[in-house]
This record gives structure tokens, C-alpha cells and sequence, in this order.
């Protein structure tokens, strides 16, 4: 199951971001692709605020990962940009980010080798005119959940 949308800037990407996030309801794994620039931390922002956080989030470009304690969730935010090889995931206890109790963006997903859990959804954004297109596409029940409750 796929859904794709045209978003005409940063703010329509944060947006839809929080609409998925307050669907969550168990624990999700989303990954995000797309080239740089294209609107993945952005997504990630809108998404982790959706959730009722309010303080700044960061990019994880250099440290990797970024945790959040929000409500009862722990949100981790991943970008693999900067990985130089897949084991150093297994060095920092990637196993231990993937609980239910979890919600985890992973932005740049094919650095991850096979060390990540599987995705719910698997999220492209690509440039368009001015804008952007994302691409939702479901990979679990949990992902066609989410996409139809969009769609709602």
C-alpha cells in the first residue's frame, strides 16, 4: 500500500509528520529516504513535535541518534548519514532502540545494513517544482494502518 503527497514547503512537511505521529499507537519504526536537503529532519521535527514535544530538536548528524522522552514514548531519531560502517551500530546497542515502547526515525536507512529493525513505513521525499513528494509506502499491518488513517 502506497500514498504519496505534493508538500509546497517546510511547514506542509511538518504538518503531515504530525498527523502520522499521532496515530501511533504501538510501537513504529519509519524510514526516511531521500537526497540531501530534501525534507527527512523536517519530517522527523514535525513528527516528534506532533507528539506534544516543544524544545528543539536537533539533527543527529554527529551523534547518530537523538532520544526523546515524550508522554509514553521513546522517541529515538537516527541519521546514518555520517556512518562509516554498519557495525558501528552494533557498538552503540541498536538492538535496544527497537522496544515497544519505542517510535524511531531512521534517515538514511541503507547505511544501516541489515542491523535495523524492519520498517512500518518507508517514507521517500523528492524534490518537485518548489516543493517536495513524499511517498508513503506501508511495509507492516502497522504502516497500512497508519496510511489509512490518513486517509480518513
Amino acid at each position: 500500500m502506497q500514498q504519496s503527497f505534493f508538500l509546497a514547503n517546510e511547514e506542509a512537511t511538518e504538518s503531515l509528520a504530525s498527523q502520522i505521529a499521532k496515530r501511533c499507537t504501538q510501537h513504529t519504526v519509519v524510514y526516511l529516504s531521500g537526497d540531501l536537503g530534501a525534507g527527512k529532519t523536517s519530517f522527523s521535527r514535525g513528527f516528534i513535535r506532533g507528539l506534544g514535544f516543544d524544545g528543539r530538536v536537533k539533527s543527529p548528524t554527529y551523534t547518530l541518534v537523538e532520544p526523546y522522552e515524550i508522554s509514553n514514548w521513546r522517541v529515538f531519531h537516527f541519521d546514518l548519514y555520517r556512518l562509516a560502517d554498519p557495525e558501528e551500530l552494533e557498538f552503540m546497542g541498536i538492538r535496544d532502540y527497537f522496544e515497544p515502547d519505542c517510535l524511531c526515525l531512521v534517515e538514511w536507512p541503507d547505511k544501516g545494513a541489515q542491523l535495523l529493525a524492519s520498517a512500518d513505513l518507508a517514507i521517500n521525499i523528492e524534490f518537485e517544482d518548489q516543493g517536495r513528494r513524499i511517498t508513503l509506502q506501508a511495509l507492516t499491518q502497522n504502516g497500512r494502518h497508519l496510511i489509512n488513517e490518513l486517509q480518513a
